[in-house]
């Protein structure tokens, strides 16, 4: 049995004294990470707090049996948004007896003992009704035979330095895409091959990241695909997911999804591809991360932006503001949502660069951009070099799409 557990994580081990909770711990974990779950709470959140803030693997070693008690860590693991992993160890209560009299030092009554047993029961129940997303349960055979997977974020890519070339919302604008790489000195051409696809030269060792909303609205999709995908498995190009590859993956795989006309005409075109090309389509976006940390921390990239508590880690929630970004609850003049504006109150040491709400320049906000220029909506397509910071247009050759709130040029 495997146990996957992310670098950043909060593990809480579960049981019955007896149960075999510090001897898992001692396999599978270095001391260093592994915290005891008895004693002063209010010290042990403290460090569980400080640990999580800085994103260490933070295992606690007992964690009492009353839902009181759990409470307090998926609040933990909630604020500094970490994966919460619960690993019970469901063992018999006479064989927790028979291991509790083979110690030394103070163990449960055999009474305490039957009343810790059947509260793990009554947990069993309810672990994931509490928050806990990740729950495991061993018993004495498949403890002896764990493994704990110990995975890396797919966000962490502090070890890549650029130089990057940064590109907003493409909304199948193939053309001004061409123009805009050709632009920033890299070139492009159809595969040589004769195959689907392009061949694209790059310029000085620089590498391109895309900020997702590649498909709907557009007449290109399909070409811009073809283009991300090939330079992303070359290893010339990153590429973050934006809402809409999220909505087109979800009706790729079969999921019932209201099909709005942008989507549309992204499927009209896929149906114009030969067979597998949707399926690779639909891989393609499901194995991309919804942001990257780059250049040992200095850059961030994410669709819709990124809060700095929030940079680096993998939950629900991290993925969901880094597609969608934050709304206020009320909604303009045309029934669309209106988006937060978490760039004013941000502080954080990297840079961030983002897209997904259109502007018509792109303007520095407190050491973050976006570069979201309404290229479909008849505006332009934007670059951000970096580390250079400089900002690299292409206007559209003509206004492709025209919903509420957006007038052409």
């Amino acid at each position: 049995m495997k146990i996957p557990i992310p670098e950043q994580s909060l593990v809480l081990l579960i049981g019955p004294s007896g149960s075999g909770k510090s001897t898992l711990a001692n396999a599978h974990f270095l001391p260093e990470d592994v915290l005891p779950g008895m004693g002063d709470e209010t010290k042990l959140h403290d460090e569980v707090s400080r640990r999580l803030k800085q994103g260490t693997l933070t295992v606690i070693d007992g964690v009492p049996l009353s839902s009181e008690s759990r409470r307090h860590y998926v609040t933990l693991a909630r604020e500094h948004h970490v994966a919460l992993v619960a690993v019970a160890l469901d063992t018999p209560e006479a064989l927790c007896l028979e291991r509790n009299r083979a110690r030394t030092g103070s163990h449960p009554s055999p009474r305490a003992l039957r009343n810790q047993v059947q509260q793990l029961q009554n947990a069993l129940k309810g672990l994931t009704k509490e928050g806990i997303r990740h729950v495991h349960v061993l018993t004495p055979d498949t403890a002896d035979a764990v493994a704990f997977e110990h995975r890396p974020l797919p966000s962490h890519r502090q070890d890549e330095h650029g130089p990057f070339d940064i590109i907003g919302d493409i909304h199948g604008c193939f053309d001004e895409l061409n123009a805009l790489l050709t632009s920033l000195g890299y070139s492009v051409a159809p595969r040589a091959d004769g195959a689907p696809g392009f061949d694209v030269s790059v310029p000085g060792g620089r590498k391109v990241v895309f900020l997702g909303d590649l498909v709907d609205r557009g007449p290109g999709v399909t070409d811009v695909l073809r283009l991300v995908m090939g330079m992303v498995e070359a290893g010339t190009a990153l590429c973050v997911p934006g809402n809409h590859e999220i909505k087109l993956l979800k009706k790729l795989r079969g999921k019932d999804v209201r099909v709005g006309r942008g989507l549309a005409m992204t499927l009209e075109q896929l149906e114009r591809e030969p067979p597998g090309f949707s399926l690779a389509v639909a891989d393609f976006i499901e194995a991309r991360s919804p942001h990257y940390v780059l250049d040992d921390g200095h850059l961030v990239v994410a669709h819709a932006g990124l809060k700095e508590p929030m940079h680096g880690r993998d939950t629900p929630e991290v993925r969901d503001f880094a597609l969608y970004g934050e709304t206020t609850g009320e909604a303009d003049a045309f029934g669309l949502p209106i988006r937060a504006d978490w760039a004013q109150q941000y502080q954080g040491p990297a840079t961030v660069v983002y897209g997904h709400t259109s502007v018509p320049e792109a303007e520095w906000v407190n050491n973050t951009v976006c570069l979201d220029t309404g290229c479909v909506f008849g505006g332009k397509l934007t670059a951000l070099r970096y580390p250079e910071r400089e900002l690299v247009s292409v206007p559209a050759q003509r206004a492709y799409w025209q919903s509420r709130g957006h007038a052409a040029p």
